[in-house]
């Protein structure tokens, strides 16, 4: 992650977790013990307790966020296989060297990427992992919100990204390897498009960054959420996908949109159903006024529908090599 700032905070009254199945995923997601209001460098124990941390024979390769007590949210990309050998999720934990007294640890029993995921396209980015036991919610570990259909991020909207990956292309987040948050603006589907390549930015997908560059995902976080607070509560809003380079001018990250999933994920998720919860952005949306040259409108409309696999591929995963 790029450039951060510190932050101020306040704290929240913890009151004790009690059994109220199945609708404690809803009453808890999204509150985390210390607020954002500003933004840090290294990120607060206990700031982002639904990151969860993949690792595969003793490396992290991909992040993810814990969206109940047994099941964790990450991106299809991840895997090239259904293979669970090996793999270990890591909620609660802060540094990715030294210890972490907050954290516990799970094996994976399934791993179950979106049926209509596409590998070339990164289309679907999705993937729910079922943990080997259930976690128990503490101040450090809690599920996250997902942004339920029809949820509205108008370009401009605040949100963070939150990960253990490269500070930049090819340069390892230094030692003790501390979570990082990084704060970023959503950028419209219809700029985005554009800075792509008309067709590679779909529906099911939503991008965030600065014009400028600067501030991004990169290597090593793929998985992880995108999150915008929303009054007492933290909606995940995307799962981090691909990108061209890290924090390149004009190429902001991309990411599988959260709201288009609420179906597919309540459908293998059969019991304390994750908490699903509409943002809205206020106002207008900017992107939508946008300006299409008649030309572009002719690519886009040849991109689209006409010759839709001639649209241009996307750049790299943000997965790490050891994935």
């Amino acid at each position: 992650y790029k450039v951060l700032r510190f932050q101020s905070l306040h704290f929240l009254c913890v009151l004790p977790f009690v059994n109220l199945h199945p609708y404690v995923s809803l009453l808890v997601c999204g509150t985390p013990l210390n607020t954002r209001i500003v933004g840090g460098q290294d990120a607060l124990a206990g700031s982002w307790p639904w990151q969860a941390s993949l690792h595969r024979f003793g490396r992290h390769f991909c992040g993810g966020s814990l969206i109940n007590k047994e099941w964790v949210l990450t991106a299809a990309h991840c895997f090239s296989s259904p293979s669970t050998s090996n793999l270990v999720v890591y909620v609660g934990r802060q540094n990715q060297k030294g210890s972490n007294p907050n954290e516990v640890d799970r094996g994976v029993t399934q791993i179950m990427s979106h049926p209509n995921y596409t590998r070339s396209t990164n289309d679907n980015d999705m993937c729910l992992l079922k943990l080997s036991s259930p976690v128990t919610f503490t101040n450090y570990i809690r599920p996250v919100c997902l942004a339920a259909p029809g949820s509205s991020f108008h370009a401009g909207t605040t949100s963070w990204v939150t990960g253990w990956g490269t500070i930049r292309s090819g340069v390892s987040l230094p030692s003790p390897k501390t979570l990082q948050e990084v704060e970023v603006p959503v950028v419209g589907n219809r700029l985005c498009n554009f800075n792509y390549g008309v067709g590679t930015i779909t529906d099911n997908m939503i991008c965030a960054g600065l014009a400028a560059g600067g501030k991004d995902s990169c290597q090593g976080d793929s998985g992880g959420p995108m999150v915008t607070n929303q009054g007492t509560r933290w909606i995940q809003s995307g799962v981090v996908s691909f990108g061209k380079g890290c924090a390149l001018a004009k190429f902001p990250g991309v990411y599988t949109r959260v709201s288009q999933y609420q179906t597919w994920i309540n459908s293998q998720i059969s019991s304390d159903q994750p908490g699903f919860v509409t943002f809205s952005s206020s106002g207008t949306d900017s992107d939508l006024s946008v300006n299409l040259s008649p030309s572009l409108r002719i690519s886009l409309y040849l991109a689209l529908f006409i010759f839709p696999s001639m649209s241009p591929s996307p750049c790299c995963g943000k997965t790490s090599p050891t994935a």
